[in-house]
């Protein structure tokens, strides 16, 4: 046990310090002074609206989930799944992936529902927002491609170049990805017994199996337009919500609300590390995308970065944190379901 405690703090360090030492490759070229000045100069009004679509999204979140919940023939309050929601991203500012165990075990005590069966769901969700999140990316690299094309051209032509050379180098490359696959194709057969006997390997195998379980319930659901609907508002308000900050800012006023959804789609790659509260991660993707995308002023893009990641990071906290007292008030007074 506390060998295991002790890996995952190595672990929690590991990340914290890729994201520390991300934040400060983001602001090591940067006049702190000037830094400052901008986040004081910021006109707030449009965060806090951009939060105001922050608390809808989370909303509708809510909505979805207690749609797939209900179709295992559980019913759920709103209220206890929407304060079930912000009390997993508090626990996700603080350690990452925890808020999906932290909101099923929550509802779970307050609605008596399985903890598995509500972790299935949310293993659905998160497949099927991955699926969307794909898609967004595919789209807006395809209505800016232009942008999009001449930054990748930038970061990966020169790696391009020296790999694929000449033929020789093409043909190697292609002998040693196709080795490899049937290497571990092979590894993994042949030690198939001792591979089934790994704690890890069961571990996999029910998270699978919990996937399956969590896409078969999307699968059943009977009303899969109001779940589309939900979804759709979600990843909408994202959107919004990565838009209006722009207007904070004169450098990066000008943007529109497709940069925005470029932006969003791009920068979650950043949230979705395993980095504490995304710190680091999100400010270092942001500035990249802003500068070298969109030639916003390095100063700007860092401020912006900042300003967002905290507003949301407080927001989190402060809203998770008052549904965490909430919930219990709720569950002294609300009625049992029937």
């Amino acid at each position: 046990m506390l060998k295991k405690r002790l890996i995952q703090v190595v672990k929690y360090l590991f990340f914290l310090g890729i994201g520390v030492l991300l934040l400060w490759l983001s602001v090591r070229h940067i006049n702190l002074d000037q830094l400052w000045e901008d986040i004081l100069q910021a006109d707030y009004g449009w965060l806090f609206l951009s939060l105001v679509f922050a608390l809808l999204s989370h909303m509708a979140r809510a909505l979805r989930w207690n749609l797939l919940i209900k179709s295992l023939g559980y019913k759920t309050r709103f209220w206890s799944t929407f304060f079930s929601v912000m009390i997993g991203y508090l626990a996700n500012t603080a350690v990452p992936r925890m808020g999906e165990i932290v909101r099923c075990g929550t509802l779970s005590k307050k609605e008596k529902i399985p903890f598995n069966a509500l972790f299935g769901t949310v293993i659905a969700e998160r497949f099927f927002d991955l699926i969307i999140l794909a898609l967004i990316i595919f789209f807006t690299m395809i209505f800016q491609l232009k942008l999009v094309g001449s930054f990748l051209h930038k970061i990966f032509d020169p790696l391009i170049q020296s790999l694929f050379s000449n033929l020789l180098n093409i043909i190697l490359f292609i002998v040693v990805i196709l080795l490899a696959i049937g290497g571990i194709i092979w590894l993994v057969w042949a030690f198939r017994h001792r591979i089934k006997a790994i704690p890890f390997y069961q571990q996999v195998r029910s998270f699978l199996d919990g996937l399956w379980n969590g896409i078969k319930t999307i699968i059943k659901l009977r009303q899969k337009g109001l779940f589309l609907a939900y979804t759709f508002v979600i990843w909408l308000f994202y959107a919004v919500m990565t838009y209006l900050p722009f207007k904070m800012l004169p450098e990066s006023s000008h943007l529109t609300f497709v940069d925005g959804l470029t932006l969003m789609a791009l920068a979650s790659l950043g949230i979705v590390a395993p980095v504490p509260g995304g710190i680091g991660t999100y400010h270092y993707i942001v500035k990249v995308i802003l500068t070298e995308i969109y030639s916003v002023q390095d100063v700007a893009a860092m401020s912006y970065a900042a300003i967002v990641h905290a507003g949301q990071t407080l927001f989190n906290v402060i809203v998770g944190a008052v549904s965490y007292a909430l919930i219990g008030i709720f569950a002294r007074k609300q009625k049992p379901v029937n």
